[in-house]
């Protein structure tokens, strides 16, 4: 044990440096972001920050991620909002985010890509992706997710160089409408009503995500 503790305090120490500070601010539901782009994001009050991670994912984007959740008794989430920004870094000029676009929603004047997709939990996940540090934060803060979920992906690019987004998932618990993720899928006993859920779904985190456009020179 004692011949592993330099190997354990190296990694904690790479894990601590390899963190950024965020460069948002967040009080209680609210989360305003002052550049890339500017705005004031609110989520329900019942919702419980889970909290914030800044790094570098997979070495070529600056990402910071804020958590909120809506959970019941059991601490089994029922709802999560999940506030991505990101950057490609300098040292990829050439990247770009490259999403269709063909189907969108505007929220606080902006343009949002839309994709709607369901699916069971619990599944392996890269522990570095920007998915990995959510589950991570939902475990660390004492909640769980539930069997199924169903989510809706909006995504902001805030200029014409594709090279910054802001992004927002939304993720309701598929367990609390008494449905598993396989009664969705084709052939599933509740297949059909996948397009009214999905409507349902867009259509409540239009409500519940309150986006406001601030001028540039706001700061929070």
């Amino acid at each position: 044990m004692n011949r592993m503790l330099p190997a354990l305090l190296l990694c904690l120490a790479l894990a601590a440096e390899a963190q950024k500070p965020p460069r948002r601010m967040v009080k209680e539901n609210v989360v305003t972001s002052a550049r890339d782009p500017a705005v004031r994001i609110e989520l329900p009050r019942p919702a419980h920050y889970a909290g914030v991670e800044r790094w570098d994912l997979y070495g070529v984007a600056d990402c910071e991620l804020h958590v909120w959740v809506e959970a019941d008794e059991r601490k089994v989430i029922q709802r999560l909002y999940w506030v991505q920004f990101e950057e490609f870094l300098p040292t990829r000029p050439e990247s770009r985010y490259r999403y269709p676009f063909t189907q969108t929603t505007r929220l606080g004047g902006l343009e949002f890509d839309v994709r709607a997709r369901f699916g069971a939990t619990g599944g392996p996940s890269k522990p570095d992706s920007d998915g990995g540090h959510v589950e991570a934060m939902v475990k660390a803060a004492g909640y769980q997710f539930p069997a199924g979920t169903m989510n809706v992906r909006l995504v902001h690019l805030p200029d014409a160089e594709k090279r910054k987004e802001l992004m927002i998932i939304y993720i309701e618990s598929l367990d609390a409408m008494g449905l598993a993720a396989t009664d969705l899928e084709p052939g599933g006993k509740a297949a059909s009503r996948w397009p009214e859920l999905e409507r349902g779904l867009i259509e409540r985190a239009a409500e519940r995500v309150k986006v406001t456009r601030l001028p540039d020179s706001v700061r929070p």
